[in-house]
């Protein structure tokens, strides 16, 4: 499949001054298979190593202390010859902390070793950061990368053209189609591939409850055993969170006589570890939008549409025709969207319960109120009161139907806010 984070590895490679790279990102998302591929294009010689319990690397960790020697050993245990500039060095499942200090010293070296670490876990992230790695975040497949690998590309730059001109888009019906299946399937690159051999979802329910079980072995790494039960009950309750009328993450919803302090460790690990993305609550409009959140107001989204369709025990028949799930996948979706594009999660509700989906502050400052519309559902006077009062000029309505333009407030389709990116 054609991931985006491909150019951003290409660029990489071309810097005379590059840094080690860390990769990471969800399970399951294809970032060990998008590295080697760009390996294989791009390098003569790859010296790949899993980490995870490779005992004879730990010794070399342990046994060795100067480069040379390390490199020999590397060498050595490869079977591969090791060539300035020419091997790429890929550490996957990086967990080693000595290791990741002779990754470092190794970036430092005159001569130039490229080198490439994967990770899941974002713990491992926060113990490398630092001036000597670049890290690199990698998201599921967006709905452009899904268009890729289903054989439909021509449809995005219809769907970037009306984007840009706020025209119809030609093949409306046909992309919104293909949308719902990509909501369906989520963006995990095995699930993918899995509706594109078969129609049946219960085939798909499958590849989805194997992920979920990766997932929920993750939780595991949590330190203390009361936060791996609750991490496990606050990843298994949002599902139910997203059907209330009122998203708002309720912890009575959990059990009875829930409590914030008592989940707050668990809620971190997910948000942490992105396989949870929290939206929160602001009640007044001003920049910087981070010192106007509510911290105890917030909403959980599903880091995957695919994993939610499978948890809310959804059909493909009953998705399609029950409106309200349907859109909540879209709320879902678009959060992902806004986040994927670079974006924190902020919404907005007056004392009058007037909501905004999400307000977006984008890179020059602007403030974008962005409201996910339900044409059989009469809430459509949200955003012209927002915007009137806070003296907003633009907006956005994201919807089932197609592009338009109507008093400074742009419509665009669901399947669009892959655009967001680009120009929001």
């Amino acid at each position: 499949m054609e991931r985006k984070i491909m150019n951003d590895l290409l660029r990489w490679k071309r810097d005379q001054n590059k840094k080690p790279m860390l990769l990471y990102g969800n399970k399951q998302i294809g970032k060990t298979y998008t590295v080697l591929e760009f390996a294989e294009k791009e390098y003569p010689s790859v010296l790949y190593f899993d980490c995870q319990n490779n005992f004879e690397l730990d010794e070399i960790m342990k046994r060795e202390t100067a480069i040379d020697r390390i490199l020999l050993q590397l060498s050595l245990l490869s079977g591969e010859t090791i060539r300035e500039n020419d091997t790429l060095f890929i550490f996957d499942n990086i967990q080693n902390k000595a290791l990741i200090s002779f990754i470092k010293r190794l970036g430092h070296e005159k001569k130039t070793y490229p080198v490439i670490m994967i990770t899941s876990e974002k713990e491992k992230v926060l113990e490398i950061k630092g001036e000597d790695v670049l890290l690199k975040y990698m998201f599921a497949l967006d709905f452009e990368e899904y268009l890729k690998a289903v054989d439909q590309a021509q449809l995005i730059d219809f769907i970037k053209e009306s984007y840009k001109y706020d025209k119809p888009m030609p093949f409306h019906n046909i992309a919104m189609a293909y949308y719902d299946n990509y909501l369906i399937s989520g963006g995990l690159p095995e699930a993918i591939l899995e509706t594109m051999k078969h129609e049946n979802t219960l085939y798909l329910n499958s590849i989805h409850h194997k992920i979920l079980d990766t997932y929920q072995t993750g939780f595991l790494n949590q330190p203390e055993l009361i936060d791996i039960i609750r991490a496990q009950e606050v990843f298994s309750i949002i599902p139910d969170q997203l059907k209330k009328p009122n998203k708002k993450f309720q912890y009575g919803k959990i059990k009875a006589g829930s409590r914030s302090k008592d989940y707050e460790h668990a809620i971190l690990f997910l948000v942490n570890n992105n396989l949870v993305n929290p939206a929160f609550k602001i009640t007044d409009i001003k920049t910087p939008l981070s010192k106007h959140k509510e911290k105890d107001s917030f909403k959980l989204y599903m880091s995957d549409t695919g994993l939610l369709f499978h948890m809310l025990h959804l059909t493909k028949m009953k998705y399609l025709s029950d409106d309200r799930m349907r859109y909540i996948l879209y709320e879902n979706a678009l959060a992902n969207s806004i986040m994927s594009s670079g974006y924190n999660l902020y919404y907005y509700q007056s004392e009058g319960k007037a909501e905004i989906s999400f307000v977006v502050q984008s890179r020059k400052g602007k403030i974008v109120p962005i409201e996910l519309v339900n044409k059989n559902v009469s809430k459509a006077k949200s955003l012209a009161l927002f915007m009137n009062k806070y003296e907003i000029t633009e907006g956005i309505r994201v919807t089932a139907d197609n592009f338009s333009k109507k008093k400074g407030i742009k419509y665009i389709p669901i399947y669009a806010t892959f655009c967001f990116k680009e120009n929001l």
